[in-house]
């Protein structure tokens, strides 16, 4: 338990800042979820709007450090290979 006002604050901003980034984390995974739903469906102009927005949340995601900007770029990289994969898979067959 807190034994002085800096502490209480402390622990106060702590649950804040834990709270927006549990927020922030979940609607980036929902995100990432609703790509490679639609890209499993088949359905290529679709995946690349939902990737456009995944995208956009990864990189407000890093703007506000809650995640890495390496881990943004790995995940933003293996959306885009999953898309490119699915569109060739399309013209192939």
């Amino acid at each position: 338990m807190a034994n002085n006002k800096s502490a209480v604050k402390r622990t106060r901003q702590a649950e804040e800042r834990k709270a927006r980034n549990q927020h922030v984390k979940s609607t980036v995974r929902g995100a990432m979820r609703q790509v490679r739903v639609t890209a499993a469906a088949g359905d290529t102009d679709s995946a690349k709007t939902e990737l456009r927005k995944a995208t956009s949340l990864l990189d407000r995601a890093t703007t506000k450090g809650v995640l890495h900007r390496n881990t943004v770029a790995r995940r933003k990289s293996r959306l885009a290979k999953l898309i490119a994969k699915v569109e060739a898979d399309k013209v192939n067959n």
